[in-house]
């Protein structure tokens, strides 16, 4: 199987702190043609370590045109915002974060992502023999 580069980018946001207070960070987005319907979203704060989510590519799409996602995850375009920003909630069990992403940075690692594998070919890029033998080991 041909062995396809890894797509990142980082995004400037805001966490959504109180209705008028917010605060900077940086996400960093990773797709990996290996895993190909997943972005793995890292959030660096005041850390060591960045906290991680895995967000389904497909999610990530849908949330610029208009509402997707349900439970722990949700995005949306921000409205009134000329296709400026989109929200992303984040529901952990320890509390709700409020992301405001600038859309703008979300399309173009979208397509980036899309250059690699196109939307609708992306079992074509999973080793089966390999998830077969992950499953088969795990018991």
């Amino acid at each position: 199987m041909e062995t396809l580069k890894t797509v990142m980018q980082g995004v400037a946001l805001q966490l959504g702190m109180a209705r008028i207070y917010s605060l900077s960070m940086c996400m960093s987005l990773r797709y990996e043609p290996t895993d190909p319907y997943v972005v793995r979203a890292a959030f660096f704060a005041d850390t060591d370590q960045p906290v991680e989510w895995v967000l389904g590519r497909d999610l990530l799409a849908d949330g610029l045109r208009g509402s997707a996602g349900c439970g722990d995850i949700r995005i949306w375009p921000a409205v009134g915002r000329a296709d400026q920003a989109m929200y992303i909630v984040l529901g952990p069990p320890a509390g709700t974060a409020l992301l405001e992403v600038p859309m703008q940075d979300v399309r173009t690692f979208l397509e980036n992502t899309e250059a690699l594998v196109p939307r609708g070919a992306e079992s074509g890029h999973i080793d089966w023999d390999l998830e077969l033998a992950n499953l088969f080991a795990q018991g």
